[in-house]
């Protein structure tokens, strides 16, 4: 057999390895899931619990957590790549420290007392609570937008130039492609966190199963506060889980 051959051989055993190791997370949610439902098809629940619990309450309540989540999601990416970019390009770079000490002081502060103090400027409903989800989590994926375009070997940019490439050209194919692993995984970062912050929105009348958790609590009822509980730390994994699959497939080979 030929040096390549073995070579490819390796590359296609490391890549199936790798699928099994993904197939573990979903699996692991699926099971917990799974005996989830059968606790509550079975459990003694009063009139009130199974009416929180029903599936078409759960269900929308889950659809407005996704939706504060995704919405937030976008918006980050949309704001931070773009954001970062421009940091790491000429003159740009000196701004570089005001701004991502300014993105920090939304991670830093308290995520409920900026949802609070928030809602007590733009009002109560999901758009603040998407806007206060958006300047929580928008700084792993600016910072790992920068991380990942400075880590790209000066050496690749230059032989690009001198290919003829401009500018646009070397950011897009090269230093973009080779920055892809890094900046995802500062997307799935701030997925995961958008998915735990998003049940604070209950609090200012942005839904979700946040709702469940101090629905709970209120009332002393541990069945919908291990329910809201459980179902966001569930969907956080899976969430988790759908990003560590984009970074599988979108890393360019040979990484």
């Amino acid at each position: 057999m030929s040096q390549s051959q073995a070579g490819s051989g390796q590359v296609d055993a490391g890549g199936a390895r790798s699928w099994r190791g993904l197939l573990v997370q979903p699996a692991l949610v699926l099971a917990v899931f799974a005996g989830y439902l059968i606790w509550l098809f079975n459990a003694d629940l009063s009139s009130s619990e199974s009416r929180l619990l029903s599936w078409s309450q759960t269900q929308g309540l889950f659809l407005e957590h996704l939706r504060d989540t995704l919405i937030a999601a976008v918006i980050v990416v949309l704001i931070a790549v773009p954001l970062g970019i421009a940091l790491t390009r000429g003159r740009m770079r000196r701004l570089s420290g005001p701004v991502i000490a300014v993105a920090n002081v939304g991670q830093a502060a308290p995520a409920i007392g900026l949802i609070v103090l928030l809602a007590m400027w733009l009002g109560f409903g999901w758009p603040t609570a998407v806007v206060s989800l958006v300047a929580y989590t928008i700084l792993p994926v600016l910072r790992n937008t920068m991380v990942g375009l400075n880590g790209v070997d000066p050496k690749l940019v230059e032989a690009g130039r001198g290919m003829g490439m401009s500018a646009l050209a070397v950011l897009v194919r090269v230093e973009l492609p080779l920055a892809v692993p890094v900046i995802l995984a500062g997307v799935r970062t701030a997925l995961v966190l958008l998915v735990g912050t998003a049940t604070l929105a209950a609090f200012i009348n942005g839904g979700g199963l946040g709702i469940l958790i101090i629905t709970g609590i209120n009332l002393y009822l541990n069945s919908l506060l291990f329910s809201g509980a459980l179902l966001v730390a569930l969907l956080a994994l899976l969430v988790d889980w759908l990003g560590r699959v984009v970074e599988h497939v979108a890393r360019p080979r040979g990484l």
